[in-house]
């Protein structure tokens, strides 16, 4: 099948936000700088999409976050009281404007946008089910297999939520989702927990992230990790958590998070990335001690290049670790 041979290659690295906002302030800032704190996540692309009152508009294109969302594209979004937001990294899909997210879907019961970090590992599958019933792809990431599965549930649940649970049953893999239906911001994690998701405050509204960091940057207070295989669903009732999908016995975060893809100052499941790495020097020295006179880590763990700018973090990126016990 055409476009499908990319999805052998696996570079699992997105960042996702998400924020519901009660007030009438606009959601654009915030989903702005939290994208930037999330930068080290994704460079090739990234995008923005605004729900007001139900009408949900996005801006999406290949580039860094400060080259894709200039001064006067911010001031020319809508304001609204809902937006996701997303930073890609190659996972599955070509480099193209085509496969930068959100996701915009429009189908019989209103508009949906959807942000994905991770990789299904079925995604092939459930593509090929759905083209051989008819449906049209428009991009080669697994990102709309998941548009097109909630979509099709969501034709025939009684909710968005509904439908996200009816569809976390067919999806297999990796995925930390956020979405907004015309009246919720969802977000969603897989039940094995491989890519992080948490959840915090800023004021009355409710926000989601790849990283606590992109909280930090926002001014948001961190609640807590999205347990493994949850989904909460805001709207102006409040908050609710569904959790038919929750084992602890099957958390399984991808070591790589807290090795290379997260930033230093974030914390994934109640652990310091930063004291994680250092401890991880630490037993390395214990497993496999040597005579040196200097050892240090990869030097720079966030992929910004010579011609991003700079560095969304706080000072220097570089974790630098000596493999000694402190």
């Amino acid at each position: 099948m055409a476009g499908c041979e990319v999805f052998s290659k696996l570079h699992e690295e997105c960042g996702v936000f998400g924020i519901f906002r009660h007030n009438g302030d606009s959601v654009v800032p915030e989903t702005y700088h939290a994208l930037y704190a999330l930068q080290h996540r994704g460079q090739e692309s990234c995008g923005i999409a605004v729900n007001r009152d139900g009408v949900i508009t996005c801006h999406k294109d290949l580039g860094l976050v400060n080259d894709v969302f200039t001064r006067d594209t911010l001031e020319k979004m809508q304001e609204g009281s809902i937006a996701v937001g997303h930073c890609r990294y190659s996972t599955t899909g070509s480099h193209n404007r085509g496969n930068a997210q959100p996701l915009l879907i429009n189908h019989l019961k209103g508009q949906m946008a959807l942000c994905h970090n991770g990789n299904l590992t079925n995604a092939l599958t459930l593509r090929e089910e759905f083209e051989l019933g008819g449906a049209i792809f428009h991009t080669s990431s697994d990102s709309e297999v998941i548009a097109y599965l909630i979509t099709r549930e969501r034709l025939r649940a009684p909710s968005i939520d509904a439908a996200v649970l009816a569809a976390m049953e067919r999806m297999e893999g990796a995925y930390s989702l956020v979405l907004t239906s015309p009246t919720k911001l969802i977000a969603a994690r897989d039940p094995r927990g491989f890519r992080p998701l948490c959840m915090g405050k800023i004021g009355r509204s409710t926000v989601f992230a790849s990283e606590s960091c992109a909280l930090d940057s926002i001014g948001a207070t961190f609640i807590r990790d999205i347990e493994p295989g949850e989904i909460v669903v805001v709207d102006e009732k409040g908050v609710r958590s569904i959790r038919d999908n929750c084992n602890e016995e099957t958390k399984s975060l991808c070591v790589f998070e807290f090795i290379y893809f997260a930033r230093p100052d974030s914390v994934m499941d109640g652990s310091s990335v930063h004291i994680a790495r250092k401890r991880a020097g630490a037993f390395l020295a214990l497993e496999h001690p040597v005579a040196a006179d200097v050892v240090i880590g990869v030097p720079v763990s966030l992929k910004i290049s010579p011609s991003a700018g700079p560095s969304p973090s706080r000072g220097s990126p570089a974790v630098k670790t000596r493999c000694a016990l402190n």
